[in-house]
């Protein structure tokens, strides 16, 4: 699937009406990754999905993140490390944990590392709101996976907050790993789940006299 990229200044509605994306939203659910499998995204469908995921919230454009893309031979090769590192760090677990670990990333087709990577702003956007445009950036992943036809379950686990595999990465010391986002087909459906109850969340601000 193909679409046109916006050009640089060119006007763009902030409003757009859609009961389909409204429907497509009411019944966004993230898949098991324990049941992906089959083919991921080609080439052409990953790109796309990475250009939705970017397009953001981002306060004084700042791009405050990147993505580390798995594919192929590449997460077996990084699972090696998980094991290893796994192994260093719980010696007497047994050999079928280490072996979970080495099979991590072999779970789904495609994984991809979304790095939180704030900058330096002169004029001091906060590091919270570039935090907050990761998480955005996440949940764009997740719909754009699940609008091209896969399924996808953002993750963190142990190695998301480990310094060594934070190094293995490439992660500089202002960077930490937002999640990891599996993607591929989904062999069974998953149950919806429980939702908030809204009037437990939702109140009218009212000006108190304190």
């Amino acid at each position: 699937m193909k679409m046109s990229q916006p050009e640089k200044h060119e006007p763009l509605s902030p409003i757009q009406p859609s009961t389909e994306v409204l429907s497509f939203l009411a019944r966004r659910r993230s898949g098991m990754v324990k049941c992906m499998g089959g083919a991921g995204p080609d080439d052409d469908q990953l790109a796309l999905i990475l250009r939705l995921a970017a397009r953001v919230p981002d306060h004084r454009k700042l791009f405050p993140w990147r993505f580390l893309v798995f594919q192929g031979d590449e997460r077996a090769k990084f699972g090696e490390h998980l094991a290893k590192k796994f192994k260093q760090d719980c010696p007497n677990m047994d050999d079928d944990r280490v072996e979970f670990e080495r099979v991590r990333f072999l779970r789904a087709p495609v994984v991809v590392g979304v790095i939180s990577s704030p900058k330096k702003c002169p004029r001091g956007t906060p590091v919270w709101e570039q935090e907050l445009s990761v998480g955005a950036v996440c949940q764009n992943m997740l719909l754009a996976a699940r609008a091209s036809g896969f399924s996808a379950q953002w993750l963190t686990e142990w190695y998301a907050f480990d310094p060594e595999i934070a190094h293995l990465l490439g992660l500089v010391s202002t960077e930490r790993v937002a999640g990891f986002i599996y993607m591929g087909e989904q062999s069974e459906d998953v149950p919806e789940r429980p939702r908030p109850k809204m009037d437990a969340i939702v109140s009218n601000w009212r000006n108190l006299t304190v």
